[in-house]
């Protein structure tokens, strides 16, 4: 996918201006056809948005963590599963950016940044223990050329359209990390279609038989991924999507204040009816909380503070049951409209759903949270 030349990055109301002319009154189709355009992704490109975090060096905008996060509550304002593209795409990115030897960033960061190249996540296995890297599943065995990967990976976000994915794989050493071509012999790619939610992300099923590999392919230290790559690129991805969660909340506001400035029951603006004003003012508190959340854990990144882990953990845990509540609202606002496709708040519900179960589930979120504060209370 060739992105034309940039003049330089995308402020925030340029982004803005993408969402709302060529984002959101297409998302609803977007997510009926579970798919998202080329021109679209181009168009994403040509604004510099797969990767600004990465540096200049690396056609980058280096681009700092608080405005990467501003950047995918826009996209996810406009259709989440777009952000969950820009998740999964900058998940790789900084992966390679920040383990890779310099022979394979060379190769693949810039076509990264320029969105020429887009990359895919792949850890969950469909019939083990699901995003458990220790279950046996995937694996790659050292052979005198390098490494033959058998195995296959189920829910993986951008599939149909990834040109690199990142696949964990357990080895003789641990789970390691490796870098695989979505064209090479042996990889086979199956969409998965009528999924609840996200349905415009172009999940797929991939399954790795025979695949080999150079050993050029293992991205980082034989046996690190599950206590390094894994870790940082998780955090990443946690944040996208708490980031996300706030662009559905904002989209909600902006649905809901619409239709009920222009619906009516019993001769009175649903705008002016006290219960409904109850529930937009929980929305707006509940969206600048997420928000101000996220931001702490960007800013924390930025420092290159480690308590980011445990912020973003918790930014994620609270705008994502707030962009489910919050879009549960919107629909019972809308009422029978709430259920029809010329309305976007049941795609906002449906999306907000999936926000509570990938990158760390709303269970596993309150285990963690829950031990550190019983870890803080304990010093």
């Amino acid at each position: 996918m060739k992105a034309e030349t940039r003049r330089g990055p995308a402020d925030l109301a340029e982004v803005g201006r993408f969402v709302d002319l060529e984002i959101a009154p297409r998302a609803n189709t977007f997510e009926r056809e579970e798919w998202i355009p080329r021109e679209v992704l181009s168009r994403v490109a040509d604004l510099g948005l797969w990767a600004p975090f990465l540096p200049p060096e690396f056609d980058g905008e280096a681009m700092d963590m608080v405005t990467v996060g501003r950047v995918h509550e826009e996209i996810g304002r406009g259709c989440s599963g777009l952000r969950s593209l820009l998740t999964v795409h900058s998940m790789v990115s900084a992966s390679v950016h920040r383990w890779g030897e310099p022979a394979q960033q060379e190769q693949w960061l810039r076509a990264l940044a320029r969105g020429e190249k887009l990359g895919a996540f792949c850890l969950t296995e469909p019939d083990h223990s699901g995003s458990d890297s220790t279950a046996e599943g995937t694996t790659a065995v050292r052979d005198q050329d390098g490494w033959i990967l058998n195995g296959r990976k189920k829910w993986i976000t951008g599939g149909q359209v990834a040109d690199v994915f990142m696949v964990f794989a357990t080895t003789g050493a641990g789970t390691s990390t490796f870098l695989v071509e979505s064209d090479r012999p042996g990889v086979r790619v199956t969409p998965l279609p009528h999924v609840m939610g996200t349905t415009a992300s172009m999940l797929a099923e991939i399954e790795f038989t025979d695949v080999r590999l150079e050993p050029t392919a293992l991205l980082g230290p034989q046996g690190w991924a599950a206590g390094t790559v894994m870790t940082n690129a998780l955090d990443l991805g946690r944040y996208s999507v708490a980031c996300g969660s706030v662009g559905i909340i904002r989209a909600a506001i902006e649905a809901c204040a619409a239709y009920t400035s222009v619906r009516s029951a019993g001769g009175v603006l649903l705008r002016d009816l006290p219960h409904v004003r109850q529930m937009m003012s929980g929305m707006v508190t509940a969206r600048d909380a997420a928000r101000l959340l996220c931001e702490k854990a960007g800013a924390l990144k930025d420092a290159g503070d480690p308590a980011t882990i445990m912020a973003t953990w918790v930014a994620k845990y609270h705008a994502s049951t707030s962009a489910v509540r919050i879009a549960g609202d919107a629909v019972q606002i809308h009422g029978a409209n709430g259920f029809s496709p010329d309305y976007p708040v049941g795609r906002l519900y449906r999306d907000s759903k999936v926000t509570e179960v990938i990158e760390g589930s709303t269970q596993v979120q309150e285990l963690t949270i829950a031990a550190e504060a019983y870890r803080e209370v304990a010093q």
